[in-house]
């Protein structure tokens, strides 16, 4: 009987697994990158650091990240993507665990940097898998998918974190956190690969042709666009709350629950985002109006008290266009990348997020430390509408399939 009834059920794609373990780990790195900024208040207090001092943390992770992610795009290509998220993980997992278990502020700084050791594999390693596992028809709904679950990740990461800091401190919080990162590496550990993936090509000429595709123009433009949209995020995401209290006197919980929205509603944009790349081929457009209206948004931000309500909604709103790009942005990246080089392109042009990332915390966090929290979303704004010139127009080169 039970053998009846599995006969008319429809079968789920051997692909799906694939994503959704690729998914979980994707949701993992985003709530590690965001880890530290909710405790920033908390971690500030107990060292007595400035918020300069605390920009540290972040670049270490991001400097080990930028240094550090090509090799690895060329290690996932080499050795296989599925051990190297793994290995990942769980370097990630143990730093944040050390930060929860030790009491130095120098030390939380080396283990930001050994968690950026963990997050060079994520990029070039879900890409890969994403791209061997997945029909080319699905693989945009797939890059849409990939990307939700890091916005998802980012989203769940001030709520679940502070609830954490609540019951346990600001140090038990960084352990549960560590907790999540095992708990995504055992999930793909127990993962069985699609039986219908496509053999990974393995060139055995790279070297220099390999570093001609990642010195082309069409691959360091989109270089530009990553660092530009991590430097954005960077300034949002991790001073957006500190910047509404000191310039309208914005409670945190209101800022909070403002950031909150504006990452829920990031990963929803990116879910309208995955239905458009199946529908148009004008990726540069698409992204070019998202990133043009969430620059209006952030121009409101900086002049108007909007109030608890308008300030929720319209952080939510400019959540939604930022998300809306993601997926015709990933696009962008694949159509310029030759078969067999997704984990080294993924791997180089993200690295764009860890520069970006270097740069954003001391630029944001000396404009905090100035007494400047206006400038914090001018300067967002103008970097959006710098992104936009990296993708009007883009020099195009046709990838193999």
């Amino acid at each position: 009987m039970t053998q009846a009834i599995d006969a008319f059920r429809p079968a789920r794609p051997s692909y799906v697994r694939v994503v959704g373990g690729v998914g979980a780990a994707h949701f993992v790195s985003h709530y590690y990158i965001l880890l530290l900024a909710p405790l920033m208040p908390f971690v500030r207090q107990e060292y007595g650091v400035s918020y300069t001092e605390i920009g540290l943390a972040f670049a270490a992770f991001n400097i080990v990240s930028a240094v550090l992610q090509t090799p690895a795009g060329f290690l996932v290509d080499w050795l296989g993507a599925r051990l190297l998220l793994i290995a990942g993980l769980i370097v990630g997992a143990a730093a944040f665990a050390v930060v929860g278990l030790t009491h130095s502020f120098w030390l939380l700084v080396a283990m930001f940097g050994l968690a950026g050791i963990g997050n060079t594999v994520y990029h070039p390693a879900d890409y890969a898998l994403l791209s061997q596992h997945v029909p080319n028809e699905r693989i945009g709904q797939a890059f849409s998918v990939h990307t939700f679950a890091g916005m998802l990740g980012s989203a769940v990461t001030p709520p679940a974190v502070l609830a954490m800091q609540a019951l346990w401190g600001w140090r038990g919080a960084m352990i549960g956190s560590a907790a999540l990162g095992l708990a995504a590496a055992v999930l793909l550990i127990a993962m069985r690969e699609s039986e219908t993936a496509r053999p990974i090509a393995r060139k055995k000429d790279g070297g220099a042709a390999d570093w001609q595709v990642l010195m082309s123009a069409p691959v360091l433009l989109n270089l530009l666009f990553f660092v530009l949209l991590a430097m954005i995020s960077g300034g949002l995401y991790n001073y957006s709350v500190v910047a509404f209290g000191a310039l309208y006197g914005t409670p945190v919980a209101t800022a909070n629950a403002a950031l909150t929205g504006n990452l829920l509603l990031t990963a929803i944009g990116v879910l309208a985002g995955g239905l458009l790349v199946g529908r148009t081929r004008r990726h540069g457009l698409v992204a070019s109006i998202g990133l043009a209206t969430a620059a209006a948004f952030t121009l409101l931000f900086a002049e108007i008290d909007l109030g608890t309500v308008a300030l929720i909604a319209a952080m939510s709103a400019a959540g939604f266009f930022s998300g809306v790009i993601m997926p015709s942005r990933d696009m962008i990246v694949r159509a310029v990348t030759p078969a067999g080089s997704f984990g080294k392109v993924f791997g180089f042009v993200t690295t764009g997020f860890n520069i970006g990332g270097i740069v954003a915390p001391l630029i944001f966090g000396a404009i905090m430390d100035h007494g400047s929290p206006r400038l914090v979303f001018l300067t967002v704004a103008a970097l959006t509408l710098a992104a936009i010139a990296t993708v009007a127009t883009r020099p195009r080169r046709a990838a193999a399939d």
